[in-house]
């Protein structure tokens, strides 16, 4: 893989932190907690699939078909979250 240019990593960074602070708004996780939580592309990607679930305009019961139906895109995500909550 090649390595990433400053330009590349800059913008990876201010993603990273715009994610974190976007979660934070969301939640009760700081911008800190949310970013290592989901410190890479494809977490972020998995938590914004969940969000877009949880945070729609359904139904409660389309919103479970929905989770149960994408599991596999979002079960990462939904593990990261529960265990935050459990350990605190």
């Amino acid at each position: 893989m090649p390595k990433k240019s400053q330009i590349g990593i800059d913008a990876s960074v201010s993603t990273q932190n715009e994610f974190a602070a976007r979660l934070s708004s969301l939640t009760s996780l700081t911008a800190a907690e949310a970013a290592a939580l989901f410190p890479t592309k494809a977490d972020r990607d998995e938590m914004n699939e969940l969000l877009e679930i949880v945070s729609g305009s359904a139904d409660e019961n389309v919103k479970k078909a929905k989770l149960v139906a994408g599991i596999n895109k979002v079960g990462g995500a939904v593990l990261k979250i529960v265990r935050k909550v459990a350990t605190g």
